[in-house]
């Protein structure tokens, strides 16, 4: 954050009035609490109510991020309607995050959703359009923007002369052993299974990275269940309009988690590498000089709270963006309806991905 704190810009506050970001927090899980001590530890930001429909995990959160028990609530619009707030942090399942984001939007309070933006395309394409007539920040958690492994890859992609053209990418975990019977497997909350949880995380990592617009999704994949809406492995590949191809294989039935991505060019090629969700790690490869491994900033990364607290005072755009999380829903949603239909390849809607 710079010298200016956002306590000092008066106008970010919904009331006009100087002082820390109202914040509530949606969800009192993994996110809620994580992303949520990040803005209770922020001198610019206050976390004033919380909800979640489950009493014990309402009260251990609400211990946890400081909120006062009389701010505490097991309903969304009722906490909306009696808190004053300027902003949401909304960590809940996946198909709640349209409903609770327009309720947001109505109310016209800055939002930092987590991934994915949306489990529909109509309703991710229907946010976008909203977020561009909205003066206020919607920020999609994925993380990966704040890397600075991953913004060393897109700076590089920036360059005149450079344009990844193959691309392999993976990703695993013990997510099908660990979620077993949780909401993660509930389709009517997951709005998928693997792909759309850590896979969306990969997706979006590699297209926000190359700037690369796809054009076609071919998929096949292991579903855990008889109506073939959760899966537990996938093998995704994209077709990009410059004529690049990128591979992903993502597994959910691996003891450890690690992943790996290379993009290759006619010069060379970069490689991050992540293992138990730590920062990825960097290395460039070119033919003359072999394997180059820049010195990352990482003391200075930011956290999702403060990426967030930042678009909203300087009033630019979040790091990562609605039109993001768009371009990975139209890839996901292709990738779904390709496996359902022998892995054939399923057109993308060059409207909902391009960037430009």
């Amino acid at each position: 954050m710079s010298d200016t704190s956002v306590k000092n810009e008066e106008s970010i506050r919904n009331d006009g009035r100087a002082g820390p970001l109202r914040i509530a927090v949606v969800g009192g899980g993994y996110i809620g609490t994580t992303v949520g001590e990040g803005f209770v530890e922020h001198e610019d930001a206050s976390v004033v109510a919380l909800v979640d429909i489950d009493e014990s995990v309402l009260a251990e959160a609400g211990e946890e991020l400081q909120v006062d028990s009389d701010s505490r609530y097991t309903d969304y619009e009722t906490m909306l309607d009696a808190e004053s707030l300027d902003a949401v942090l909304i960590g809940t399942p996946h198909t709640l995050h349209y409903d609770q984001i327009l309720a947001a939007f109505d109310r016209d309070l800055h939002v930092l959703c987590d991934k994915p933006l949306t489990t529909d395309l109509d309703q991710a394409r229907d946010l976008v359009e909203r977020d561009e007539e909205r003066e206020k920040v919607l920020m999609v958690g994925y993380q990966r923007h704040l890397y600075e492994a991953f913004i060393q890859a897109r700076e590089v992609w920036n360059e005149e002369d450079r344009e990844p053209r193959w691309i392999t990418a993976e990703v695993s975990q013990d997510w099908v052993d660990r979620f077993e019977g949780a909401w993660r497997q509930n389709p009517a909350l997951s709005g998928g299974g693997y792909l759309y949880d850590t896979g969306s995380h990969l997706l979006d990592g590699v297209l926000w990275s190359t700037r690369l617009t796809p054009e076609a999704v071919s998929a096949n994949m292991h579903f855990l269940d008889d109506d073939e809406q959760v899966d537990g492995r996938a093998n995704v590949t994209i077709r990009f309009t410059n004529g690049a191809t990128a591979t992903f294989s993502l597994s959910g039935e691996t003891p450890c988690m690690r992943e790996h991505i290379r993009m290759w060019d006619e010069q060379g090629a970069v490689a991050l590498d992540s293992k138990d969700w730590e920062p990825s790690e960097y290395v460039e490869i070119d033919e003359e000089s072999g394997e180059h491994r820049p010195r990352l900033l990482r003391s200075e990364q930011q956290t999702k709270a403060e990426a967030f607290l930042e678009a909203i005072r300087t009033d630019e755009e979040p790091v990562a963006t609605a039109l993001d999380g768009l371009r990975v829903t139209a890839v996901t949603e292709a990738a779904y309806e390709s496996a359902r239909n022998d892995g054939s390849f399923v057109a993308v809607d060059p409207d909902d991905v391009a960037l430009d």
